[in-house]
């Protein structure tokens, strides 16, 4: 049997597994139970969160030999079909390539023939915002009444795209992103399939950098899985990848927090030197930066930092405070921007690093004023006791 990647091989089959859609998922199996079933839906969110997935699902749920049901088999030969791709009344367009109106013409001749063998007519448009206006426009009646026996289900990623007249005629669902946990709870039961051992910090890397995409995290996972050797590590994922390690991150930072520009300078060479892009090293800064404000605003959920906060050094919670960390985050960003038009990325890194390093003496104009307002106090007590010293004498 040939290989499956994971993200096919993960693919849900029912409602009950897909992930971090509760809202859509319980709405949708009221609407079936009560059969209350629209004609056209309209599915949107970023990509990997299961929009397509689910667009499969509703139309098992909707020919399962036992439906309409809430709860498709997944053995009748019409679900089987529809899990392969291969039903005949299921029928799965790539709007970004069947964008002209000659292509919609011919689902509006479809449309007037009964299914072949099964209950509904199911048609799936991945990417509806690619059509042309045209298209929209000669599909705005047949989305309105179209025969009993036909459903539309429309995927998009650019909901801002699709035109009111379309919106207005589909029941419409948005898809959130996949939180960080359920990505990593997911990543858990694939690497049990295929027996690779994973260590925790590893898996929160994973989930952190697929951005709330299940998809994403998958295919991330069958990357790192190949070079791994049976056991996924953090340390191996910087190595191969080209990123900038924690150890290595809590130096410079300790270095920025004790001034010491010689010494991030340095550190700085050595990471380059062994390969790590200039932007990446710029993304990882900005990471680390980012973990630590959240730990010094007491946050300390390990899916929002990244890795547990026992790992930042002593001398960078107690040398850095909120505004200064808020001050290099925003100093680095800008530096990422300044970068992809820079004559030499180098120097702009170097340069900024040079300033973060006097970073710890930076104070904010309202905190400036009162220690000059302290300073008044200070002056003008010590002058009353003076003055109080000297009559007295």
């Amino acid at each position: 049997m040939s290989y499956e990647v994971t993200a096919t091989r993960k693919r849900p089959r029912s409602f009950d597994e897909l992930t971090g859609q509760e809202f859509v998922v319980t709405t949708l199996k009221k609407s079936i139970e009560s059969g209350r079933i629209a004609q056209a839906f309209l599915f949107s969110g970023s990509r990997g969160v299961g929009k397509t997935s689910m667009a499969r699902i509703l139309a098992k749920s909707l020919n399962c030999e036992k439906g309409p049901t809430a709860n498709p088999c997944g053995t009748c030969s019409h679900c089987v079909e529809i899990s392969r791709g291969a039903s005949l009344d299921v029928i799965e367009i790539d709007g970004a390539s069947n964008t002209s109106v000659n292509d919609v013409r011919n689902i509006k001749d479809e449309v007037l023939f009964a299914p072949a063998n099964s209950p509904y007519k199911v048609y799936i448009i991945d990417e509806v915002h690619m059509l042309s206006n045209s298209a929209f426009n000669a599909l705005l009646k047949t989305i309105e009444e179209p025969p009993p026996h036909v459903v539309f289900i429309f995927a998009t990623t650019e909901l801002h795209k699709v035109p009111a007249t379309i919106k207005s005629r589909c029941q419409q669902y948005n898809f959130r992103l996949i939180g960080t946990d359920e990505i990593k709870e997911r990543l858990v039961s694939a690497a049990a399939d295929l027996q690779v051992k994973v260590d925790d910090e590893a898996l929160f890397w994973i989930a952190k950098e697929a951005t709330g995409s299940m998809r994403d995290a998958y295919t991330l996972f069958d990357q790192i899985a190949a070079f791994s050797d049976g056991h996924i590590s953090l340390e191996k994922i910087r190595e191969k990848l080209g990123l900038v390690g924690l150890e290595q991150m809590n130096q410079i930072a300790e270095a920025l927090a004790n001034g010491k520009a010689k010494d991030v300078l340095e550190l700085t060479e050595a990471i380059l030197a062994s390969g790590v892009a200039v932007e990446q090293f710029v993304m990882d800064l900005c990471d680390y930066f980012r973990a630590l404000l959240f730990f010094l605003q007491d946050i300390d959920r390990e899916a929002l930092l990244g890795f547990h906060p026992d790992r930042f050094p002593q001398a960078v919670k107690d040398n850095f405070t909120v505004t200064q960390v808020e001050r290099a985050l925003e100093a680095l960003l800008n530096l990422y921007r300044t970068i992809r038009y820079s004559l030499s990325q180098r120097y702009e890194l170097e340069l900024a690093l040079s300033r973060l390093a006097k970073l710890r003496h930076y104070v904010t104009p309202s905190e400036l004023l009162k220690r000059i307002e302290g300073l008044k106090g200070d002056v003008v007590a010590g002058a009353f006791d003076d003055s109080a010293a000297e009559k007295k004498n």
